[in-house]
């Protein structure tokens, strides 16, 4: 699908515009070549210039990738593009690899969605001009390009890094691009891999501004001992992926409006799951300029917003992960619930072989819902209550895989978490912001959001109150909480405050 308006993306292409980038690719009929509009390129003449809302629709009008513009480090805004919620859900699920390998299909994609395939393959259609399929095998095409370019795996692990179902399809596909072979992309200066220790390392583009310091001191205020560390600018944790286990580290690149991602694990098929999550982590995949336009229209949030361009609203490395950090930090402080987070995972979770130990802060990798759906006992000193919170939310990711993952609305995920045993609204909602990536997600009764939105209107108001004002802020709630949160008084004066030591509000 071809982008209207021309001559306004036209001049956005003449000034090389950064606040374009992600949100539009040109096709230059002259060469058949696709571009970012930041490409260093002589600019085309507009009657060779063809825009589009996505990588793949350029790549489906019969467009190759640009070798200099690299359309694969374009920061990945697709998922913000339109008011389709289900093309979102979608988009991350494809990223995870949804629709790589054999018996992947859309019909199946779409049955995770809840809705038809028809209707799935009409709605992307009618927000990115490609279908379900074209995005997927463009995002195939684009993270191969982007492991030939920044680093050392052989071609045959790029292949399978990438979700090619063979060498002879990945070759086949790039000679048809590209006409000449991948390993011809490759530069000399890539990074080298000597390894799983070294590591394989990659950018992460995103749209500025982003406030790398607020999403630092939250992640390390939540730090669980023996899984993460945050040190010297850096965070690092363990992975634990089918089995394979391994860590990753991530360090912020300003000067490239980028996160420097370090990866060390075994299995190269898991790069594209272990890429998405990281993304998913750190929230680079925000439109942060419409957001924080949005959310500056309310007198209430202008403010803050301008105080704090570019803060993004932290997810989670998983959502078992993050529901077990719910449960446990109920009614205690954060650093006593991140005591009982590390308690819990020497007891039930699995320790590192030796090798992969490349940091001395990391040792084990977080529990499986299965280890501890399956425990005796968890042995905790904790009531009665949360223990058997815990493992109702064990047997429920153990009995539900899709559990967390982005299915329905705000409100059927959130009814969804609820008919657990031990989760009532605010933990549905906090599950939902984090974990599940629910822009809309939003804990009214927080007192943390009260406190915040009491330093704006003067006064305490109600969880009603704020309800009603947050209509406007749809559907993008989940970034106004994190602007109220970091306006609470108490947790300007006591960093360490959390959204998890704020479920006391609730009885479950």
């Amino acid at each position: 699908m071809e982008l209207p308006d021309h001559s306004v993306y036209y001049r956005a292409l003449q000034s090389r515009d950064a606040r374009f980038d992600g949100l539009i690719y040109v096709g230059v009929k002259s060469t058949g070549i696709y571009c970012r509009p930041i490409c260093p390129a002589r600019t085309p003449k507009i009657e060779n210039c063809r825009f589009y809302g996505s990588a793949a629709a350029a790549q489906d009008a019969g467009f190759r990738p640009c070798l200099r513009c690299r359309p694969e480090s374009a920061p990945d805004l697709a998922s913000w593009r339109g008011t389709s919620n289900t093309v979102s859900r979608a988009l991350a699920l494809i990223a995870e690899g949804a629709l790589d390998g054999a018996k992947a299909s859309v019909e199946k994609l779409a049955a995770r969605l809840g809705v038809g395939e028809r209707q799935l393959r009409r709605l992307f259609l009618q927000h990115l001009g490609a279908s379900p399929v074209s995005v997927a095998q463009t995002r195939r095409v684009l993270f191969a390009k982007q492991l030939i370019h920044e680093t050392q795996l052989p071609m045959t692990e790029v292949a399978l890094a990438a979700g090619f179902g063979s060498l002879r399809r990945f070759n086949e596909t790039f000679h048809k691009l590209y006409h000449r072979p991948p390993s011809a992309l490759r530069r000399k200066t890539s990074n080298s891999r000597a390894g799983n220790n070294a590591g394989v390392t990659l950018r992460i583009r995103y749209r500025s501004p982003y406030d790398w310091d607020s999403i630092l001191s939250f992640l390390q205020a939540r730090t669980i001992p023996g899984v993460e560390v945050v040190e010297n600018g850096r965070y690092l944790r363990t992975v634990d992926i089918d089995g394979h286990t391994g860590s990753v580290e991530v360090a912020h690149q300003p000067d490239r409006q980028s996160l420097g991602v370090t990866i060390r694990f075994p299995n190269v098929k898991s790069l594209p799951t272990i890429v998405a999550r990281v993304r998913r982590l750190f929230d680079v995949g925000a439109d942060i300029e419409t957001i924080d336009a949005h959310l500056s229209s309310d007198p209430l949030l202008a403010p803050l917003v301008a105080q704090r361009p570019g803060l993004r609203a932290p997810g989670g490395w998983n959502g078992f992960e993050i529901a077990v950090r719910a449960v446990l930090g109920q009614q205690i402080s954060v650093a006593a619930a991140r005591r009982l987070a590390g308690q819990l995972v020497a007891l039930h979770g699995k320790e590192l072989p030796m090798e992969q130990r490349i940091y001395p802060g990391l040792i084990y990798v977080f529990p499986t819902p299965q280890r501890l759906a399956s425990a005796k006992s968890l042995g905790l000193a904790m009531p009665a209550a949360r223990q058997s919170s815990l493992k109702a939310m064990a047997e429920a990711t153990v009995a539900n895989p899709n559990l967390f993952r982005p299915l329905g609305s705000i409100e059927e995920t959130v009814e969804r978490l609820r008919m657990i045993r031990g989760v009532g609204d605010w933990t549905a909602h906090y599950i939902a912001l984090r974990a599940i990536r629910e822009t809309d997600a939003f804990p009214a009764s927080d007192i943390g959001l009260l406190r915040g939105a009491g330093t704006i209107v003067g006064e305490k108001p109600t969880s009603a109150y704020l309800l009603v004002r947050a209509r406007s802020w749809r559907p993008w709630r989940a970034y106004a909480a994190q602007h109220l949160w970091a306006a609470d008084p108490a947790s300007l004066s006591k960093r360490s405050a959390s959204f998890e030591t704020r479920a006391t509000l609730h009885k479950f």
